[in-house]
């Protein structure tokens, strides 16, 4: 070969490297088609404690009283093959608009281990990795420069759970946690923003803090020009227009009924609220549900307002047009123990219980109307197509738009993988394609 073919030769190939997709449309080949994202934001309604799976997604009415207590019937839903509990009429009448997992199964009893493998799909280690919304904070809004008042990540009302939700990413991807309770009348009276302090006397003690700082006035920099910031971003979600998305009093009485008129109905509402105002990941926490005694006395208030609250926000996001591209999931950590306990002092309680339990998914590429595995005859264990909480996580990043196979980048500069390889102690089958 002459010096000028070799020349030649060379820059090809370089140019092959430097462009491959140049080169694959001039050699006829088309390239892989990345595929657009379906949704655009993520629901997470979060049912701390672990709710009983046998009495919710995946009753067995034939197992006895001593796994059914006085919950011992079920109902049909949309869905062929497909029984809830009885105390879920609504969501059955609508069954056609959402899908069930349930064979989820990590095997894990403990509350804080159970809630962190469940938002991170890792078993815990010497590293804390980020839960889904720190993820999708990061991926759909700040590596995307969002700039709104508004945090990419809100918790409607208290943090998730006893885990860091950011883990290694730090500070900046932590949950807003809104901490008021939108069903509480005091927060809908107009002027009134916290209990007792009306929008006249915030703004009185705005003005007085800026007179007092003084400082602030003679010294310049960038740490001081960045806590200003902070103070001017935070009046405004108080007192400027980008609040309103938090007022509750604007919403048509009728729908709010719907929802219920409680902590978990107006928390919901409030989560559609969000969507519409383009943030891509709320969680709903929505506590008691560790019901170790007493368990069905405290169902047969919960669970109805549990069937409302989900059938209204899944109707509510559809008449909007924006189901398709809103993500709804919900479970808890775990399950509950199948068989009751009724000596004192549980009176009729359910214990933890990861080995099985279920997760509702809707939206933004989930097909509605279907669902996947099955555990045995009492609910005790998954007999087929188990599912771990790095699955679904998978799931939900391929619909998002985020590779699940992407690397993530640690602040101490090595990367680590998205989602983490599973924990061979459960065998599993992977991204639920049954249902994208």
């Amino acid at each position: 070969m002459d010096r000028r073919s070799f020349i030649k030769s060379t820059s090809l190939g370089l140019g092959a490297l430097a462009f491959p997709g140049a080169m694959l449309r001039a050699q006829g080949v088309s390239e892989p088609q990345k595929k657009a994202p379906k949704a655009k934001s993520v629901i997470q309604v979060w049912l701390w404690g672990g709710p009983s799976h046998t009495d919710t997604f995946d009753p067995k009415p034939d197992s006895g009283s001593d796994y059914t207590g006085p919950l011992n019937t079920a109902i049909k839903t949309k869905t062929d093959g497909l029984l809830f509990g009885s105390s879920m009429p609504l969501l059955a009448g609508i069954s056609d608009k959402f899908s069930i997992v349930r064979s989820m199964t990590h095997g894990t009893d403990a509350h804080e281990t159970a809630a962190y493998l469940v938002q991170t799909g890792r078993m815990p280690g010497r590293e804390v990795y980020p839960a889904l919304g720190a993820i999708v904070a990061k991926y759909l809004a700040y590596d995307k420069g969002y700039n709104s008042v508004i945090p990419p990540y809100i918790v409607l009302t208290r943090p998730q759970g006893r885990f860091s939700e950011a883990g290694f990413l730090g500070m900046k991807y932590k949950p807003f946690a809104t901490g008021s309770n939108p069903a509480n009348p005091v927060f809908e009276v107009e002027g009134i923003i916290a209990r007792g302090i009306t929008r006249q006397r915030q703004e009185a003690r705005r003005d007085m803090l800026a007179k007092l700082d003084t400082f602030k006035k003679l010294v310049h920099n960038s740490q001081l020009d960045k806590s200003a910031q902070a103070l001017d971003s935070a009046y405004e979600l108080i007192l400027g227009d980008a609040g309103k998305v938090f007022d509750l009093s604007t919403e048509p009485d009728k729908l709010r009924n719907s929802y219920g008129r409680n902590t978990l109905g107006q928390s919901c509402l409030a989560a559609r609220k969000l969507v519409e105002a383009g943030v891509p990941y709320i969680t709903v926490n929505s506590g008691g549900w560790d019901t170790h005694k007493f368990h069905f006395t405290e169902m047969k208030r919960m669970l109805p307002e549990l069937d409302k609250a989900l059938s209204t926000l899944i109707t509510d996001l559809d008449s909007r047009g924006l189901l398709d591209s809103t993500i709804v999931w919900c479970c808890g950590e775990f399950g509950r123990t199948p068989r009751v306990r009724w000596e004192p002092p549980f009176n009729g309680g359910r214990d933890h219980w990861g080995s099985a339990y279920s997760a509702f998914v809707a939206g933004g590429g989930f097909k509605g109307g279907r669902f996947v595995g099955k555990t045995d005859a009492k609910g005790e264990y998954v007999v087929e197509r188990p599912t771990h909480p790095s699955d679904l996580i998978a799931t939900m990043y391929t619909l998002l738009g985020i590779d699940p196979k992407s690397k993530l980048m640690h602040p101490a500069g090595y990367e680590v993988n998205l989602v983490d390889p599973l924990d061979k102690s459960v065998p599993s089958e992977g991204i639920l394609k049954e249902l994208i």
